[in-house]
């Protein structure tokens, strides 16, 4: 008898063993076949990537993530000068209060790039391109911003600032209306090619940063497309 219950106590034993060798086995291919999840952007899905696609691990903010920064900052100082033309020539009280919503946030917005860029040791300006030396960029002072760099997505033209500035009434607030719209979705083509870029926006501050400028500028969007709705009333 006492031999009888060995016996099933090595069987019992042996299965135990090989269910968990098993398991151990599942678990390590189910570890090594797990599918990685990259964000998507704002306002898209997320899509799974292999080990080879992913990207290398962070190590400190990329070309890219640079780019963008001192980038917006260029575009976020001609929206502040568009307000500043708001103030005098507009004539609507509501896209008044919208303005200075814009101008004071953007204002803030740029005074946090460039400090993220010189905490990183980064120039807070792009480097100059040659072939933008001698392009005609009267009217986009922009406050002492090097001009000599190529406009952002949606930045307004000189000659679309010399008409907003020549404007008054009710046809500066139509033009400051479809400018700013132009404005803003050039905002969101940055953001969309900073995370289409491979490696970028690895950097949790830049990426919180990033998707809250694409989240407001949205909202902002949606607001003056009803306004200029209602001009067609």
């Amino acid at each position: 008898m006492a031999l009888c219950v060995t016996r099933i106590s090595l069987a019992l034993l042996f299965v135990t063993l090989l269910f968990a060798a098993s398991a151990a086995g599942q678990q390590g291919k189910s570890t090594e076949t797990a599918p990685l999840i990259q964000p998507g952007a704002p306002g898209q899905k997320s899509k799974t990537v292999t080990v080879e696609s992913a990207g290398t691990p962070y190590h400190g903010p990329t070309d890219a993530d640079t780019s963008f920064m001192q980038g917006m900052i260029m575009h976020h100082s001609q929206a502040v000068e568009m307000v500043e033309l708001l103030r005098t020539r507009g004539r609507s009280k509501e896209l008044q209060a919208l303005g200075d919503r814009i101008s004071i946030s953007q204002t803030d917005e740029i005074k946090y790039m460039k400090q993220w860029l010189e905490d990183r040791g980064k120039p807070t300006s792009m480097p100059m391109k040659h072939d933008m030396e001698g392009m005609d960029m009267k009217g986009m002072d922009m406050k002492g911003m090097d001009m000599s760099t190529p406009m952002m997505p949606g930045m307004l033209s000189p000659q679309q600032m010399k008409d907003l500035e020549a404007a008054k009434g009710a046809a500066f607030d139509h033009l400051f209306l479809t400018g700013m719209i132009q404005h803003h979705t050039g905002a969101l083509t940055m953001v969309d090619e900073l995370y289409n870029t491979p490696g970028a926006g690895q950097d949790s501050i830049l990426f919180d940063f990033a998707t809250d400028i694409d989240n407001t500028q949205r909202a902002e969007i949606r607001i003056m497309q009803a306004m200029l709705a209602k001009e067609k009333k």
